[in-house]
């Protein structure tokens, strides 16, 4: 199953992106889709995940109060809005469907992942 990300570019500091996650629906429809980025040099660290209705919202740390996960299940569709970016932020972001319809940040729950796109943020 291919999940395909998009929406990537080069922003300055302060701008803000939304990234795009399709899949088909038997992908998402009954499972948690989560985000990822992986930096240069840098292990794939989690960054956002939703549950399979939409009524659940993870964040990390590094990015709460600054990037939104939503859904469209008519699409089938995942988004990232991601706001106030910094340099920090650069890095390829890969959106992942669970197995399961609640994940958060553990890798080994997500099964399915896209080929990611790159997000780059100059100062």
């Amino acid at each position: 199953v291919q999940l395909q990300a998009s929406g990537g570019g080069l922003v300055q500091a302060g701008d803000s992106l939304r990234l795009s996650c399709a899949a088909p629906r038997r992908t998402f429809s009954n499972n948690a889709v989560g985000w990822f980025r992986q930096a240069p040099g840098k292990e794939r660290e989690f960054v956002a995940s939703i549950s399979w209705n939409g009524g659940r919202t993870y964040y990390a740390d590094s990015v709460t109060g600054r990037f939104a996960v939503s859904r469209d299940s008519a699409k089938n569709m995942v988004y990232l809005q991601m706001n106030s970016l910094k340099p920090d932020d650069t890095a390829v972001y890969y959106c992942a469907a669970a197995r399961g319809s609640y994940s958060g940040s553990e890798r080994n729950d997500y099964i399915y992942w896209g080929q990611g796109t790159q997000v780059t943020v100059s100062s």
